[in-house]
């Protein structure tokens, strides 16, 4: 059964490579952008954590104009009827661009460049009080789309997939750091045995199972 699901995904593989490793270069440009970029790239990955992609570009492309500067308020009127925790994920947003300003003048590539050791860096956003409304998923959603590998996006559809393939023993996802990173280890180890680049891997399972190479 999993010699059958492998050769599936290298087909599925090779329709998609194109569009997938174009999906990579584009991801590496956000960085290149500067720390506004960056942000709004964290914006996205808060307003897709509990919903989904296509919720977060429609709300990120609703304040795009007022990410920056606009109240919690006026924030969460531009996308009531586009996510489903208006209010929250408005306040999450002011909050999380208030302690940039406070604590690292919005320099936030900078902060980003100053941590050596990549493991810290994903800690750094995913348990920082001062960024609401991410965890480990939406961290390495965040950091994969400015363009650093080796982060696995554990959501629902890649979970499933490895449940499927019996790479894993629960559909559930991870609850804890640790089981977050054992997740990812085998995931690693997938795309080794399968011969195929782990962080197109990551976005090869994704599209399969919503039908788009999305971000």
């Amino acid at each position: 059964m999993l010699k059958e699901y492998i050769d599936k995904l290298k087909q599925s593989y090779e329709l998609k490579k194109d569009i997938i490793k174009q999906r990579m270069r584009e991801f590496e440009e956000v960085y290149k952008l500067g720390d506004s970029a960056i942000f709004t790239e964290l914006c996205f990955c808060i307003f897709t954590a509990g919903s989904s992609a296509r919720s977060g570009l429609i709300c990120i492309e609703a304040i795009k104009d007022i990410i920056l500067t606009g109240s919690a308020s006026e924030i969460e009127a531009r996308i009531i009827n586009k996510h489903r925790y208006p209010k929250a994920r408005a306040e999450y947003i002011v909050h999380t661009r208030e302690y940039f300003n406070r604590e690292w003048n919005f320099k936030i590539r900078d902060l980003i460049e100053s941590f050596n050791d990549r493991l810290e860096l994903r800690d750094f956003f995913a348990t920082n009080k001062g960024i609401k409304g991410i965890g480990y998923k939406e961290a390495s959603h965040f950091l994969r789309n400015i363009g650093f590998k080796g982060y696995a996006i554990l959501d629902i559809h890649i979970i499933r997939s490895l449940y499927e393939f019996g790479i894993i023993d629960s559909p559930n996802p991870p609850s804890n750091r640790s089981k977050y990173l054992a997740i990812e280890e085998k995931l690693k180890e997938f795309a080794k045995m399968i011969e195929i680049d782990f962080d197109e891997l990551d976005l090869l399972l994704w599209s399969n199972k919503t039908g788009e190479v999305l971000k």
